[in-house]
């Protein structure tokens, strides 16, 4: 008699590797626009040795970053035709529009202007300061809740950022002022920006909510550029072109669809304290390619700056 077969034996559930979205996404995201964001200063200080005005320079930016939202825009268009999707309204649009001129444009501008005065260590330094201000005035006029590792991530984030300003500050001349106040209203706009394109990013969507603000912030630009300068102007030179290219791309175009998709699965305090580590790669590049210096005190501040974020970072992670 052949024995009876027997059956296989239950098989344990397999578990899935954890699918690379969410919010662990949405950090990474964070952590790629703020080192591509912080390039931005070491490539104007760059175009700056070239000799060209600041409106000419966002101009060329803006000018040059416009045909990649365009084209991107328009596939999100598509894309939302053959779903079936609902089309932003004509109010909305012009709310992110408005939006946009107020991240891209105008905080970009009064950036350019104090990187006229500030190296681009000091100017990161001052305008990492927004993540601060998202927290201020989110609990002042959105609702938001200042969470208690929020506080002392930015305890130990900041104390480090004030050891490196106090040195960089000492180093400075008689147009220090002048620069941290133009950086400083730009930290203050970008922060702004974030707690309104929050809600409107959850509205429109990430791809086309980018687009359409940078479509208001090269409309700004434009007009600004045109208002204050000859058309000819524009015509740079082939070293300016290339900055111009470079900071569209790499500090434009990249960091902006990062910083949406962001701030689509995580919060803009979170985001925002993830970009404090713009200023350390900034440091490095500064120090490589514009020849400015590190010292033992920058390196204490710059350890005190990743610790506080790298530990809201898993804190803020592990409560998920």
């Amino acid at each position: 008699m052949e024995p009876e077969p027997r059956s296989p034996p239950p098989s344990l559930p397999q578990k899935s590797p954890p699918a690379l979205d969410g919010v662990p996404l949405g950090y990474l995201y964070a952590a790629a626009g703020a080192a591509l964001f912080s390039t931005k200063a070491i490539l104007i200080k760059l175009a700056y040795a070239e000799t060209i005005s600041v409106e000419t320079l966002l101009a060329l930016r803006m000018g040059l970053a416009l045909p990649f939202y365009l084209m991107i825009g328009a596939f999100s268009l598509r894309d939302r035709s053959r779903s079936h999707g609902e089309l932003p309204s004509a109010k909305l649009v012009f709310q992110s529009a408005l939006i946009g001129a107020l991240g891209y444009w105008f905080a970009s501008y009064m950036d350019f202007l104090g990187l006229q005065y500030i190296t681009a260590q000091f100017e990161r330094l001052i305008l990492f300061t927004y993540p601060l201000f998202i927290v201020l005035l989110g609990a002042m006029f959105f609702g938001q809740s200042i969470r208690p590792q929020a506080v002392l991530a930015f305890a130990i984030s900041y104390f480090g950022l004030a050891l490196i300003f106090t040195e960089n500050f000492s180093l400075e001349g008689e147009e220090v002022i002048l620069g941290s106040a133009f950086v400083l209203a730009a930290a203050l706009a970008f922060a702004l920006y974030q707690l309104l394109a929050k809600e409107a990013i959850a509205k429109v969507g990430p791809r086309l909510f980018t687009c359409i603000a940078m479509l208001g912030a090269s409309g700004a630009a434009f007009l600004q550029f045109f208002a204050v300068e000859e058309a000819a102007a524009i015509l740079v030179s082939p070293t300016l072109f290339l900055y111009g290219i470079l900071i569209a791309l790499f500090a434009t175009v990249l960091p902006s669809f990062f910083l949406s998709e962001a701030l689509h699965r995580i919060s803009a305090q979170a985001n925002g304290i993830i970009g404090t580590l713009s200023p350390l790669v900034t440091i490095i590049l500064a120090a490589v390619i514009l020849g400015e210096r590190i010292t033992t005190l920058g390196i204490a501040g710059a350890v005190l700056v990743l610790g506080g974020v790298g530990w809201f970072t898993l804190k803020n992670y592990a409560e998920k």
